[in-house]
């Protein structure tokens, strides 16, 4: 079987640097950054994007991965 991702508008912000999402908490004193997901700590490097999913959770996505994935939505 096979199927297909629902159409669903998300809140997305990149991220570059500390301060740039509520969310990213600083890793260390480097320039990447965390977020706490339901599967753990994800590391957040520069240009990252920052997802607010359907259910109000926040997970990093790498920027080749969102082109792919989304588009701006109206």
């Amino acid at each position: 079987m096979k199927f297909r991702k629902k159409p669903v508008v998300i809140e997305a912000v990149q991220w570059f640097k500390h301060g740039d999402h509520p969310e990213v908490l600083r890793h260390f004193e480097s320039e990447f950054g965390y977020i706490d997901t339901l599967e753990g700590a994800l590391l957040v490097s520069e240009g990252d994007w920052i997802i607010t999913g359907v259910v109000g959770e926040t997970y990093p996505c790498k920027p080749d991965i969102f082109e792919l994935t989304y588009e701006l939505a109206e």
